[in-house]
């Protein structure tokens, strides 16, 4: 049986993000969806497997169903599938941050840098004054990249400001193009890079997953394949399974 598989997010805010935890594992584990969630007052960021009504269901809900009352207007929503359930078991979570860096400045409600459709972000990356910077961890980037990106080595991602703060110069870096799975990460990068007072911060809308399902793979810049945090370990161009022997994703 395959299975349909959502990755979403939206930084929103969520002042009673601890009061939605149990209504949210309730709706999800009555659709017996696997997989998890982060809660946070900063927003949600997820990644569920189901059959397609269960999955359907889902994204109604968090957009437009009474748990969240239209705050999620904006979700970033991508669908990919799986031969077999990826996840365990169900996992909603409260945390203190949807994808952690510790810096209050970052604040993407407020301001975040410019979103780059897949369509045209090989144009960008290919102008010569372009530094294109990959913000996942480095055991994510050995596995699969683009062209000519930065590895920043990052053991994880709260570890950003720190290369940025020894490696990257508002006066230097006019033009920063950056990238990351799905583009939560992104949000966040960005917004520390423009309130550093970086001029030009550009990021890949809807991450590597978006640029992999709509870009042929005749004319990509993506070399190798895209890390995921389940058991499918790595998809590649057309968000398809790619088997890898040994691998796993612990």
């Amino acid at each position: 049986m395959a299975y349909e598989v959502a990755a979403f997010y939206q930084f929103a805010a969520l002042p009673d993000f601890r009061e939605l935890r149990e209504p949210l594992r309730a709706f999800c584990d009555g659709l017996g969806l696997k997989g998890s969630v982060l809660l946070a007052q900063e927003g949600i960021n997820g990644t569920l497997a189901g059959t397609d009504a269960a999955i359907d269901a889902l994204a109604h809900e968090l957009a437009h169903g009474a748990l969240f009352g239209g705050r999620l207007d904006n979700l970033e929503l991508k669908f990919s599938t799986s031969a077999a359930m990826p996840f365990g078991r169900l996992k909603v979570r409260l945390k203190k941050e949807i994808v952690t860096l510790g810096d209050a400045a970052a604040d993407p409600t407020r301001q975040v840098g410019i979103y780059i459709d897949a369509a045209d972000w090989n144009a960008l990356i290919a102008e010569p004054d372009t530094v294109l910077l990959d913000t996942r961890n480095a055991f994510e980037v050995a596995i699969g990249t683009f062209e000519g990106a930065i590895d920043p080595g990052l053991r994880s991602f709260g570890q950003f400001k720190d290369f940025a703060a020894q490696n990257l110069d508002p006066a230097r870096h006019r033009r920063i193009a950056m990238f990351c799975t799905g583009g939560i990460r992104c949000e966040k990068a960005s917004a520390h890079l423009l309130a550093r007072g970086f001029a030009e911060v550009y990021h890949l809308k809807g991450g590597i997953l978006r640029y992999l399902e709509e870009v042929p793979e005749a004319q990509s810049r993506w070399r190798g394949e895209c890390f995921v945090f389940d058991e499918r370990v790595a998809l590649g161009h057309g968000l398809r399974e790619r088997a890898r022997e040994g691998a796993d994703n612990e």
